[in-house]
């Protein structure tokens, strides 16, 4: 009888912060290493020191590119791991730009603190430098998805397609004879640029992620919507600023847009599209046609209907531009990146229009907007929000309950357990409830730093 040792070291009781290590008689490795964010009682946990020994770790498999799954990468490495990060390949392309992205946002904004003292630390340190994203990245190793790849003699793994963003799997792993399931973020059954996700067909132990295990997404007429922002926009002279994430969410929001004007479903208003990382996610989706839908001619036409703006200098610029317009910049749940500029600049005015497009964790200023503050903080300061804020939740780039639920409906054995993870408490005591109805399935909801001993 061999035993597996898993400790839940993120994503567990909460939707950040992914990591989850796995200790066997053969390897040790961890699958995702994500940074929390959010609640800063959440982000605080980022900077103490991990409860295991980041140098025993042999190996870390990543399900996808986001910054809740790969964040924490660079900080492994500074604890001691030196071996080697897999993912697939357009994975590890949205990884390496998310990574370095992060990191010069956290120089940038330490920078800033210590220059305007509104830090309560005496030194603001970025979380990690882009040296030390560069050493990281160096141990990335890609491979293809739909391959049985050796680990050590028993531990074999498989990248298998899920749709949350491009890149995106779940994973596969076959430790000692028993299938271990990982399911990452699982996507959309009918998502715009992306395929539909596969599904496991066995799982001796499910790890499923339970965002919105307690909810349906709404049947949202997306185009109307939109349609009217934009019109409404234009009447008032305003601007319609969209926070978007870099990588999926702002690709589909420029195919939407795209399609809008081609259909005269909107006239041509000047479009911004104001994110660094997700100008450079444009390539990857350049570089990996047969992960998504568009074919190369109509992605080209698509990018050209935009204007990508590049510099800071450029941004100043957009926000003085006295014409309506659209903004779509970083980050989705307002978190950083260029969105906060034009908020600190715009927020106030109510002819602003913000559109929120995705999952907003509590603790974001995100959640805060879609809960109705009247002020928000940023960099240090309070401002006022007089603009007004809108929600389109169906944008959602994760599977609802209801496809949760497809997504394990192919699996043909009865899992000897489902551990529920990525999703706030009541997200995972509803879907618990809901596995066990519909399933007859044992869950387990894990504690952050939980370990569970599994005896195969």
């Amino acid at each position: 009888m061999k035993k597996v040792r898993i400790k839940f070291l993120g994503a567990s009781g909460t939707v950040t912060g992914s990591k989850f290590y796995i200790e066997t008689d053969e390897l040790n490795f961890m699958v995702d290493c994500g940074m929390f964010q959010g609640l800063k009682e959440l982000r605080k946990k980022n900077w103490e020191p991990l409860s295991i020994d980041a140098s025993k770790i042999d190996v870390v498999l990543l399900t996808h590119g986001h910054l809740d799954h790969t964040g924490y990468l660079p900080r492994l490495v500074k604890e001691g791991f030196n071996g080697s990060i897999i993912g697939t390949y357009p994975t590890l392309a949205v990884a390496r730009v998310i990574l370095l992205d992060s990191a010069k946002i956290q120089e940038e904004q330490a920078k800033k603190a210590n220059e305007e003292g509104f830090s309560k630390h005496p030194k603001a340190l970025p979380f990690y430098n882009i040296l030390e994203t560069e050493r990281t990245i160096k141990l990335f190793s890609g491979k293809n998805r739909d391959e049985w790849i050796q680990l050590s003699e028993n531990i074999r793994f498989k990248f298998r397609y899920n749709g949350h963003i491009i890149g995106s799997t779940f994973i596969e792993l076959e430790i000692f004879g028993k299938i271990f399931v990982f399911s990452g973020d699982v996507g959309r059954l009918n998502d715009e640029l992306l395929m539909p996700p596969e599904r496991p067909e066995w799982a001796d132990y499910l790890f499923l992620e339970s965002t919105y295990g307690n909810k349906l997404h709404p049947k949202e007429n997306i185009t109307e919507i939109l349609s009217d922002l934009v019109q409404k926009t234009i009447n008032e002279r305003g601007t319609l600023i969209i926070p978007s994430f870099a990588v999926e969410r702002l690709q589909l929001l420029m195919f939407i847009f795209w399609n809008l004007y081609k259909k005269n479903k909107i006239p041509n208003i000047p479009i911004f599209i104001d994110s660094p990382m997700g100008s450079n996610v444009l390539d990857v989706f350049d570089q990996f046609t047969d992960w998504h839908k568009l074919n190369q001619d109509d992605f080209k036409a698509m990018c050209n209907h935009f204007t990508i703006t590049s510099s800071y200098a450029d941004t100043w610029k957009t926000i003085d531009d006295p014409r309506p317009k659209i903004v779509i910049a970083g980050s989705g749940m307002v978190t950083g990146g260029r969105v906060l500029t034009y908020l600190k600049q715009l927020i106030d005015e109510p002819k602003t229009k913000v559109l929120l497009v995705g999952y907003q964790a509590e603790g974001t200023r995100g959640k805060q907007l879609l809960d109705g503050t009247h002020e928000l903080k940023l960099f240090g300061k309070y401002y006022p929000v007089k603009a007004n804020i809108h929600f389109i939740e169906s944008f959602s780039a994760h599977a609802d309950q209801a496809e949760l639920l497809h997504f394990i409906d192919g699996i043909k054995n009865t899992p000897e357990n489902v551990f529920l993870i990525h999703g706030e408490p009541s997200a995972l005591d509803t879907f618990k409830v809901k596995i066990r109805d519909t399933k007859g399935w044992n869950c387990h909801i894990p504690k952050l730093e939980e370990s569970i001993n599994l005896f195969l």
